[in-house]
């Protein structure tokens, strides 16, 4: 009896061994094609996925947890693949972005470097077109004043001898009236004709009158061959003042008075200076620069005020030179004008930069001053002005150059 419960212990035992293992491997079947294999089939999916990069369902994936895992994965792929198109445009468009202002910049300097060539250009070809009208000037100038000074030198030298001849006659006259009172009626005739009486009294202020133009004559002449140093190319020593007054001699008419105006004045203040090497028709070219510009300035104020306003206010142009220090000169030509406004005293040695009507101005002459004085004669050329007190040009250049 004992034996056979055993029996039937040891039967169901077995039986429920068996059970268990089957189970266990029926489980172990189930589990194996329902996740191990579709997990190992979405795993080298991904896998191939990730050098290809396109993500392909595995058949044996089934509507399950994977498979809706799987398709999760494809629509993550498929974004990202989005994400690195976009981000693969954008990187894309900043580059073509980048190149095109890195282009646009390129082009803009080469348009600002050939903009900047031309200007150069335009500005060298206008000096060169200046020095040659300066250059022809100056030969002109100097053919004229040396035409003029040939005669005028034969009629200042005669002069002398024209007033001593006829204050010998005028003497002789006399004498014969003194010791002949009772002239023949001819005589008396043709002295009554001539007013022989306003004769006596005017030839010799005539003979003065003459010496006196032959002398302004004589000295438009020396002013005209000082300024007609324009042409030359050398470095010389040279008298500033003789080049200022020069420069004025040839203003002489723009500066003398008008119909309702005064005259402009000009006061001097001159100190002792040395002879000065410099370039002497250019350094002219400067003061005619610049006395030009101030009488341009005075007289458009004069057009603007009236003529008893002038008489008040007369207008004035002051030259004042003097020795700063022991190796330099400084000339100043001041103005009681309108002064120049700051935004133009900024711009005033720019090439082509005028404050002046259409045709009246090039925009060249301080420029060409401002080289002048600062490249060729190593100086220096200020403005200083503070509207409506007028303007003032300081030029200061070394008394010998260096090279």
């Amino acid at each position: 009896m004992q034996f056979e419960a055993e029996k039937s212990f040891f039967t169901s035992t077995l039986v429920l061994l068996i059970g268990v293992v089957c189970i266990l491997l029926f489980m172990g079947i189930l589990i194996h094609r329902t996740v191990l294999r579709p997990l190992n089939a979405l795993n080298d999916a991904v896998t191939s996925s990730k050098q290809t990069g396109v993500f392909t369902m595995p058949q044996i994936v089934l509507a399950s947890e994977i498979r809706f895992l799987a398709t999760t994965f494809d629509t993550v792929l498929k974004k990202l693949q989005t994400h690195n198109q976009l981000k693969s445009e954008i990187t894309q468009r900043k580059q073509v972005e980048a190149e095109l202002r890195e282009s646009e910049a390129s082009e803009k300097q080469k348009s600002r470097e050939l903009e900047q060539t031309l200007q150069e250009l335009r500005h060298t070809q206008m000096q060169l077109v200046q020095s040659e009208k300066m250059s022809s000037l100056g030969q002109l100038v100097a053919g004229v004043a040396h035409e003029i000074n040939n005669p005028v030198n034969f009629i200042h030298g005669n002069l002398h001898h024209a007033s001593q001849y006829t204050q010998d006659l005028l003497d002789l006259l006399r004498l014969y009236q003194e010791y002949n009172p009772a002239p023949t009626v001819a005589i008396q005739t043709v002295t009554e004709e001539i007013d022989l009486e306003f004769l006596r009294e005017d030839l010799p202020k005539l003979l003065v009158s003459m010496q006196v133009g032959a002398d302004r004559i004589r000295e438009i002449v020396k002013s005209l061959r000082s300024f007609s140093r324009l042409d030359e190319a050398e470095v010389k020593d040279v008298d500033i003042h003789e080049g200022i007054d020069s420069t004025l001699m040839i203003l002489h008419n723009r500066l003398k008075s008008k119909s309702d105006y005064p005259a402009i004045q000009v006061v001097k203040d001159y100190g002792d200076l040395p002879r000065i090497e410099c370039y002497a028709g250019q350094l002219n070219q400067v003061f005619m620069n610049i006395l030009s510009n101030a009488i341009d300035a005075l007289d458009e104020q004069n057009q603007q005020r009236s003529p008893a306003e002038v008489m008040d206010r007369p207008s004035i142009i002051s030259l004042q030179t003097r020795v700063v220090g022991t190796d330099s000169v400084e000339i100043q030509v001041a103005d009681n004008g309108p002064g120049i406004p700051e935004a133009v005293q900024k711009r005033l040695f720019d090439p082509f930069f005028t404050t002046k009507a259409v045709g009246k101005g090039t925009g060249m002459g301080m420029s060409i001053s401002h080289q002048i004085i600062t490249e060729r004669h190593k100086g220096k050329l200020e403005c200083h002005s503070s509207p409506p007190q007028g303007a003032a040009f300081v030029i200061r250049i070394p008394i010998r150059q260096t090279y």
